[in-house]
């Protein structure tokens, strides 16, 4: 057995799924693992005191994003570049760069590639699944909330007439078309489709809101934790909406934990180089506000995180399934967008928000 502390760093980076690369102050390839090099189609050998613009496609914006970390000498992230060329089968991947701590210029960079789903789901917000629930919702609301209204009104007139023994078929019809239309209220949340109103928002105050909230109430025997960045600058955004995001993520997150050792954590952090591509046009928005709500619970089965945020999925008994698909709604509503991650036994819902610009 290899003794602890022995590994080697080539044994470590060579056996990351993420494509790792190290460059020089000039540019030229000074390092690539085995990931880079399936990535890129070329052994170490090839690529080796090669410069970046020669490997990969012209119009890339990788190069831009090197020397944008390079000058401000931060972690600069963008998701979803193309790497273009036919050699490269349109694969996608989100970049992350960082200049290396003992080096004149030198920089590392990180790449992942990008599932179908992924592309999906962060591009969009879950647009799409969210305005098949608004179609629904508006067609539910004319199409069955109505009859359902002159059911319970018939089943109250019934049981003025009817034995004490017989009351208890028409209030159980009263309970279950009351049930049916709170669901469709539920759903009919998704078909509010006005424009939000910029409000300057300080996200911490939301947080605090929240935290408050599920002390007080669902969450009375979880743990809290708070690592926020104070330097934070404020949301853009609606913070009654927001207060439903983050309620309805930490009401998840206690859910899922454990009777005892529960624990959620809540973050914020800024980035300064996080964009994402606006559908529709060549825009890159600029998101880098970072909120986490982190919980040591079960986890998300695999077959599962693809789907997290689609209408009616949940793993809930008595679950609706649209909760997570009403929070990516109003997050897409933002702006922003909603990943999550499950790794070191945690479960990590990640929110990224444009900051505010008045």
């Amino acid at each position: 057995m290899m003794a602890q502390g022995a590994i080697g760093q080539d044994v470590i980076l060579n056996s990351l799924p993420d494509s790792i690369v190290t460059l020089d102050g000039e540019n030229q390839i000074t390092y690539v693992n085995i990931a880079a090099e399936q990535l890129f189609f070329s052994g170490a050998k090839l690529l080796l005191g090669r410069k970046l613009e020669t490997v990969i496609p012209f119009d890339s914006p990788l190069v831009a994003i090197v020397n944008q970390s390079r000058q401000s000498k931060t972690v600069t992230s963008e998701y979803d570049i193309m790497l273009s060329s036919p050699k490269h089968n349109g694969k996608r991947v989100d970049v992350h760069v960082s200049p290396l701590i003992e080096g004149d210029g030198d920089m590392v960079i990180q790449l992942q590639e990008r599932s179908i789903a992924q592309k999906i789901s962060q591009q969009l917000s879950h647009r799409g699944a969210a305005r098949s629930v608004a179609g629904m919702a508006s067609v539910l609301a004319h199409e069955i909330k109505n009859p359902l209204s002159g059911i319970r009104g018939s089943a109250q007139l019934l049981e003025q007439g009817i034995s004490e023994d017989d009351r208890d078929l028409t209030q159980l019809i009263v309970q279950e078309t009351d049930r049916i239309c709170g669901l469709v209220d539920r759903m009919e949340v998704f078909s509010n489709n006005k424009p939000i109103v910029p409000e300057d928002i300080n996200i911490h105050a939301v947080l605090e809101h929240v935290r408050k909230l599920a002390q007080n109430g669902f969450g009375q025997h979880v743990k809290f934790c708070e690592k926020y960045d104070p330097s934070i600058p404020s949301a853009r955004g609606d913070k009654g909406q927001l207060i439903q995001v983050f309620l309805n993520l930490v009401k998840n997150a206690v859910e899922a934990l454990p009777q005892k050792g529960g624990e959620v954590t809540l973050t914020t952090a800024y980035r300064h180089g996080v964009r994402v591509a606006v559908p529709g046009s060549a825009e890159r928005m600029h998101l880098p506000l970072e909120i986490c709500v982190i919980d040591n619970g079960e986890g998300i089965a695999d077959d599962l995180k693809p789907h997290l945020f689609d209408p009616f999925v949940t793993t809930k008994s008595s679950g609706t399934g649209l909760g997570l698909a009403l929070v990516a709604k109003i997050v897409g509503d933002h702006g922003g967008i909603i990943e999550c991650d499950t790794a070191n036994g945690n479960t990590t819902f990640r929110v990224l928000l444009p900051s505010f610009k008045g």
